[in-house]
């Protein structure tokens, strides 16, 4: 199960009026305050945070999606988080999207509806569906509910889908790139529009409804050939939903899940390199990245015996 305590340095991406949902940008879960007498306490620092863009020491219970407590984070501890903090240069751009009227014959499809400059920063993409299948099947034995050693360390949490994407997606990034030498971006999903969330079913992992504010996974590049035809689609490689790689427009409908949320709905996504890590702004159109993978890391150690419902 999530934990009832975490407490971690983090940046306010924003506040919602109307249902008092808490939105960090270094985590996807959505958080709500506490109906207790410290509700207001809370509430107040957490506005100043957001409006002097400031971080601050959060003390949360992912279980129920509360923030138990807010301090500023101390001198020392603010230094470190601004020192890591760096931000992705020349981001792609974020585009607003109907799920619901996706032509998944077509918006796949690379070059044709998908044609993000960020494409031309790699071209050795993935050569076939077969391999793109070994690449997702490598990814998934690394999770960490396996029970056995993993080849690569430290193991990938897949188990516990309530937060930590953006660790996982940059873990799977290194092995694509790294292992295997082919092309890898990143896909970002938003619900920053409204009281828009992003609603999933953990099928793989109890069945109980989970809702996020953003969501990450590597994106990969294919080459399909049926028969005289050849074409590139994009895939994304997300072990903690699926047990293949899908397309992207099945990717994105699956957060729509009205029986797990009455907002169920992705605002906008993004196609980045595969160097960006969380989201720097609420807009989706500023990233950070983790060029040593010390927090990505650090992320996976931290959730590595957590379990999602």
């Amino acid at each position: 199960m999530p934990p009832t305590r975490e407490s971690a340095v983090l940046t306010v991406a924003n506040i919602r009026e109307e249902t008092g949902r808490i939105l960090f940008h270094e985590r996807e879960q959505i958080f709500s305050l506490p109906e207790t007498d410290a509700r207001a306490g809370i509430s107040g620092r957490l506005r100043e945070a957001l409006e002097r863009k400031t971080p601050v020491k959060a003390v949360l219970d992912p279980r129920r999606g509360i923030v138990q407590g807010i301090t500023p984070a101390a001198e020392k501890e603010a230094g470190e988080f601004e020192r890591s903090r760096t931000l992705l240069d020349k981001p792609g751009k974020t585009v607003s999207v109907n799920v619901a009227e996706i032509d998944p014959t077509r918006f796949n499809v690379v070059d044709l509806t998908l044609k993000s400059p960020i494409f031309k920063l790699c071209t050795k993409i993935v050569p076939s569906y077969t391999k793109a299948k070994e690449i997702f099947d490598f990814c998934a034995q690394q999770s960490c509910n396996l029970g056995i050693p993993t080849t690569v360390t430290p193991c990938i949490p897949f188990q516990y889908v309530r937060d930590g994407c953006y660790a996982r997606a940059h873990k799977m990034r290194w092995i694509i790139e790294q292992r295997y030498g082919y092309c890898c971006e990143k896909v970002f999903s938003f619900a920053n529009q409204n009281n828009d969330e992003l609603s999933v079913r953990a099928d793989k992992w109890g069945g109980c409804c989970v809702n996020w504010w953003y969501h990450v996974a590597p994106l990969i590049r294919v080459q399909i050939k049926i028969s005289t035809f050849s074409f590139v689609i994009a895939l994304v490689v997300d072990p903690s939903m699926f047990d293949k790689p899908v397309m992207l427009s099945s990717w994105l409908t699956a957060q729509e899940n009205a029986a797990c949320g009455a907002h169920a709905k992705v605002s906008m996504y993004s196609i980045q390199p595969g160097s960006a890590y969380t989201p720097a702004n609420y807009a989706g159109t500023a990233f950070t990245t983790d060029p040593s993978y010390t927090a990505t890391d650090a992320t996976l150690i931290a959730y590595k015996n957590l379990t999602t419902c």
